[in-house]
C-alpha cells in the first residue's frame, strides 16, 4: 500500500513544491478555498482524525471550539518532539513538508486564522531550516502570503525554534515559549481555543496531525474511515527503537498488533542478537511498561486500556531479557526531572527525590524503606501537578513495581543487617551522581 503519510518514500524529491504539485499537492488547498470554513471542519470531524501528539484528542472537534467570526485567530503546529524514542515528526518536515503546509493552510482557512507558527524543537535546526526553504517557495509561487491562489483568503506562516525544553510539547507551556515567557504551562482555563496565543483563540495540532489534512480533504471523510478501526481510524507512523533488528519510522494502519510489528520482517524484524523479548515502553518514557501479554494489543489509542497503558505518540521502545528494570526506570525519572519547569511543587521535588532514590536502589544501597518512600512520592504527585510531566515521570516507577517487583526486593539490604556494636545497621544516602 502506498503511504498516505511518509509519500516522499514513494515519491522521489516530494519535498520539492513542483514535485509535491505535480502529486495532488496543494489540490486539498484549492478545494477548500471555494467552501464554507465550516464545512472543512465538518468534513475533519466526520472523518474521526485524532490528534497524534499522544492525548488523541478528535481534531474536527478542537477547531470546531474556536469561536465563530471575525478578529484574530492562530493556528500553532506542534514540532517540538521530545518523547523519549520519537522521532516522526522531523522526518515529515524535513522530507514531505508540503503536506504540513497545506494542512496547516487548511486549518488557518476552517478557523479564520491569517497567522500559522510552526513551533519546532530546538534541537532540529537542519530540518527546521529544510522547512524553511518550503515556506519561501511557497510564498514565491502565490501560496502564502496576500489572496492565496486568487482566492481572497491571505495567511502568513512562520517558523519558531524554541530551546529544547520537553515541557514545551504541552500546549500551554508553547504557547508561553512562543510569547516569549517562562515555558511553563497555565492553568486552565482559559483554554487555548479561547483564550490562546496572545490571549487569541488559538488551534494547537502535532505535525502529523495536519499531514493527515490534505488526504481527508482530497478523499472525503468516508475513504479515511476505511483504514483503522472506527474509534481510531486513520494511519499511524509508529517510532520503532530498542532492542529490534530494523528500528525507525513505521507507517501503519491503526488496530494491527504490536506483536505484528515488532516481529514482522516488514516492520522490526524481531528482538535483535536472539534475545528474548522483556518488556516495551508503548509511548517513550512518559507511559506505563508494559511486558508480553500487552503483544497481542492493537495499536489504537483504546488497545492498551485494559494492560493499564497507552499508546501516545506512538513511540515504542522494545527492551531484551538484559535490560535491568530499576535501571529504566532510574534513566526515565532523570530526564523527567531535568525536564521539570519547576513550577509545580509535586512535580519539582518529587522528580527529584524518585531519582534520588532510585540510583540508591540501584546501588544496592537502599532499605525496604525506601521502597515505600519511593511508592509514597510516586503517588503524590500524580494528578496534583498542572500538566501531565509528573504523571508521565510516575509511570515508569509504579509499572515497574507491577510488573518486576523482584528486580526491586533483589538490590535491597536485608533488613536485619546488624553490626558488629549489635545495632541495626543503616542504609548510608548516596549523593546523585
Amino acid at each position: 500500500m502506498a503511504h498516505i503519510l511518509l509519500r516522499h518514500r514513494d515519491v522521489e524529491n516530494i519535498h520539492q513544491l513542483d514535485v509535491y504539485r505535480q502529486h495532488q499537492g496543494y489540490e486539498a488547498l484549492q478545494k477548500v478555498l471555494g467552501m464554507e470554513p465550516a464545512a472543512v471542519t465538518n468534513i475533519v470531524r466526520d472523518s474521526g482524525l485524532r490528534g497524534r501528539g499522544g492525548a488523541g484528542f478528535p481534531t474536527g472537534m478542537k477547531w470546531g471550539f474556536i469561536p465563530k467570526g471575525a478578529g484574530e485567530k492562530y493556528v500553532v503546529i506542534n514540532s517540538d518532539e521530545s518523547e523519549m524514542g520519537t522521532f516522526k515528526d522531523r522526518e515529515l518536515l524535513e522530507r514531505n513538508p508540503h503536506q504540513v503546509i497545506e494542512g496547516a493552510l487548511i486549518a488557518a482557512y476552517a478557523i479564520g486564522a491569517k497567522q500559522i507558527y510552526n513551533y519546532c524543537r530546538g534541537e532540529f535546526m537542519d530540518a527546521g531550516y529544510a522547512f524553511e526553504q518550503a515556506l519561501k517557495d511557497c510564498y514565491a509561487n502565490g501560496l502564502l502570503g496576500e489572496n492565496i491562489l486568487g482566492s481572497g483568503f491571505s495567511c502568513d506562516f512562520s517558523m519558531y525554534f524554541g530551546a529544547g525544553a520537553y515541557i514545551c510539547g504541552e500546549e500551554t507551556a508553547l504557547l508561553n515559549s512562543l510569547m516569549g515567557n517562562l515555558g511553563q504551562p497555565w492553568s486552565k482555563p482559559p483554554f487555548p481555543a479561547v483564550e490562546g496565543l496572545y490571549a487569541r483563540p488559538t488551534v494547537v495540532n502535532n505535525t502529523e496531525t495536519l499531514a493527515n489534512v490534505p488526504p481527508i480533504i482530497l478523499n472525503g471523510a468516508e475513504w479515511y474511515k476505511q483504514f483503522g478501526t472506527d474509534r481510531s481510524p486513520g494511519p499511524k507512523i509508529v517510532c520503532l527503537s530498542g532492542h529490534v533488528n530494523k528500528p525507525g519510522n513505521y507507517e501503519i494502519i491503526m488496530g494491527m498488533t504490536y506483536r505484528e510489528l515488532i516481529y514482522s520482517e516488514a516492520y522490526g524484524g524481531g528482538i535483535s542478537n536472539g534475545k528474548a523479548f522483556k518488556a516495551m515502553l508503548p509511548s517513550g518514557g512518559s507511559g506505563p511498561v508494559v511486558v508480553e501479554d500487552a503483544l497481542d494489543a492493537p495499536m489504537t489509542y483504546e488497545g492498551l486500556t485494559p494492560f493499564g497503558s497507552v499508546m501516545g505518540s506512538a513511540s515504542v521502545v522494545i527492551m531484551d531479557e538484559t535490560v535491568d528494570m530499576v535501571w529504566m526506570a532510574m534513566k526515565c525519572v532523570h530526564f523527567f526531572h531535568h525536564e521539570s519547569c519547576g513550577k509545580c511543587t509535586p512535580c519539582r521535588e518529587g522528580t527529584y527525590w524518585m531519582e534520588k532514590l532510585l540510583k540508591r536502589i540501584y546501588k544496592g544501597q537502599g532499605t525496604q524503606e525506601d521502597l515505600q518512600t519511593l511508592r509514597s512520592v510516586a503517588s503524590n504527585i500524580g494528578g496534583r501537578t498542572l500538566c501531565a510531566l509528573g504523571d508521565f515521570a510516575i509511570n515508569p516507577v509504579l509499572s515497574t513495581f507491577r510488573h518486576f517487583p523482584q528486580e526491586y526486593e533483589a538490590k535491597i539490604k536485608p533488613a536485619a543487617a546488624v553490626n558488629g556494636q549489635g545495632k541495626k545497621q543503616t542504609a548510608v544516602p548516596v549523593a546523585a551522581d
